[in-house]
């Protein structure tokens, strides 16, 4: 269905992994000891940035005085240990068996690329990608097109041969913006 490109990019929360559950027990966590609860309508908006860009969200909802990279590491401090426990893959890993070994294919996630990099391990997807692009690994994340053109960059493909797959507005902004084509994975 996708031989018509040369290299494919997925997502990773929410796209190739479940790991909402996860995410969001951390932040309940950390957030309790502040007094402060996620918005998770708010935060949907969300799906795909950095976690120091949702800490920056509760922050500025509840006006406090914060730091949104410390929060943000607090979450970080015990995200791995909670997702590693709840992660399970989703169906469009189908997609990615499909392809390993026919096409480059890539992860460009908000996530960290070692945290992503630990949980693909985990699940055991690494093997099955060129390359990993994390929150880290750029300076102007999803919407920005960063993300996904260093993913086609290191699998040395195009932008315009690459199909991203993204649950999330910003991810599909992303896509857009980089010359891509994109699914939607909510949609199928």
């Amino acid at each position: 269905m996708y031989d018509r490109y040369q290299g494919l990019i997925f997502d990773m929360d929410g796209t190739l992994l479940d790991t909402e559950e996860g995410h969001r027990k951390a932040w309940d966590e950390v957030l309790a000891k502040y007094g402060m609860k996620l918005d998770l309508e708010g935060a949907i908006a969300l799906n795909g940035s950095p976690s120091w860009k949702i800490a920056e969200f509760v922050i500025d909802s509840y006006q406090v005085d914060m730091d949104p990279h410390r929060l943000a590491q607090e979450k970080f401090a015990i995200v791995e240990e909670i997702v590693l426990d709840m992660v399970k893959p989703l169906p469009i890993v189908e997609v990615v068996k499909h392809y390993r070994g026919r096409r480059p294919m890539a992860v460009g996630t908000g996530s960290m690329h070692g945290f992503a990099d630990r949980l693909l391990q985990h699940v055991g997807l690494r093997d099955y990608f060129t390359a990993i692009v994390g929150a880290d690994d750029v300076v102007n994340h999803k919407p920005a097109p960063d993300t996904f053109l260093a993913c086609a960059s290191l699998m040395k493909v195009t932008a315009e041969g690459c199909i991203v797959f993204e649950d999330a507005p910003l991810g599909l902004q992303a896509a857009k913006a980089a010359g891509m084509d994109a699914v939607d994975v909510r949609t199928l």
